[in-house]
């Protein structure tokens, strides 16, 4: 296996790096899935004011998201209209709002579904000039040993060997890639955290498993070569080593955020307890409710680094 080398430290420059000499050669470049161009779309002008994307798996998440931060920071929708448009509205793949400095993109699920997307976000925001960007996760997860409706903020991130890499197949060859976790910003989200919270926070490790049933040692989906035993001591390893939550897109997503020299956070929040079951079997209504507690924390920070950057101006 071919294990990319690249820096392990997160640098700080203010514009995102998008590392493909090809593109210098191209003077156009459809971004297909979110239906736009660096040149029949003024990029620049209609994007250029972000500084925060926030990324979760479905487009009503993301419209509820966005309908949340306009009101928190109390900026207009695009467009300036009543409700959040979807700005990729020709195209049914994925969703895209903005509020303000923020825009709410959809992932669907699963690193292949997340990783198309990200990279034309990064294409976007590359073309659209913009600084000092930061990424987020904001998502659903398995958590392990925590009650449900605990968010955890990624620490580390690790694949189903526990391992901090990505691995793909790339012209044949398996390439793997570092998840290098930004830390610091971690750290910085977690504060956002409060003791008047009617739910928990924690920082921790995230599996990134390749699948939502046996690559998270379930046994309830349509195959399963484990057994009950097999899948609580696979649980109980994993936990041992830090293991907060098992979800499907944190690897990429922190990845392709340090190849981009962006800011990249993953802020979950865990919908059940993996040592008692596999099956999600809560209430609409309180599924509903412990979704928006990632973008509760999420909102807090955006807001206080959106206040800082008006008073400078």
């Amino acid at each position: 296996m071919d294990c990319t080398t690249e820096d392990n430290d997160i640098k700080q420059n203010k514009t995102v790096r998008v590392k493909n000499p090809h593109l210098l050669k191209n003077s156009v470049d459809h971004l297909y899935h979110i239906c736009l161009s660096n040149i029949s779309d003024d990029l620049e002008k209609r994007f250029g004011d972000v500084k925060f994307v926030c990324f979760g798996g479905t487009p009503s998440r993301m419209s509820k998201f966005t309908q949340f931060i306009s009101s928190e920071l109390g900026v207009k929708y695009y467009g300036d209209v009543g409700s959040p448009t979807n700005i990729t509205g020709s195209t049914d793949r994925y969703a895209m709002y903005k509020a303000g400095p923020v825009l709410a993109v959809s992932h669907g699920i699963g690193i292949p579904s997340l990783s198309i997307v990200l990279q034309e976000v990064v294409k976007l925001v590359h073309y659209a000039k913009c600084q000092d960007v930061a990424f987020f996760r904001i998502g659903t997860s398995g958590g392990l040993g925590v009650e449900p409706g605990t968010v955890v903020v990624t620490e580390k991130v690790v694949n189903g060997a526990l391992e901090p890499f990505h691995q793909s197949i790339v012209l044949g060859k398996s390439v793997a890639r570092p998840a290098v976790v930004d830390k610091e910003f971690a750290k910085e989200i977690y504060q956002f955290a409060d003791s008047s919270d009617k739910f928990k926070t924690v920082l921790g490790t995230t599996l990134c498993a390749d699948d939502f049933y046996e690559g998270q040692g379930r046994i309830d989906g349509a195959f399963c070569d484990h057994d009950h035993d097999d899948k609580l001591n696979w649980l109980k390893h994993v936990h041992s080593q830090g293991v907060c939550n098992i979800e499907m897109e944190s690897l990429g997503f922190i990845t392709m955020c340090h190849r981009a020299n962006v800011k990249g956070a993953v802020i979950c929040v865990t919908l059940l307890d993996r040592f008692n079951g596999d099956m999600v079997t809560m209430d609409h209504g309180f599924l509903s409710a412990i979704q928006k507690h990632p973008q509760i924390i999420v909102a807090r920070y955006i807001k206080h680094a959106y206040h800082l950057l008006l008073k400078k101006g």
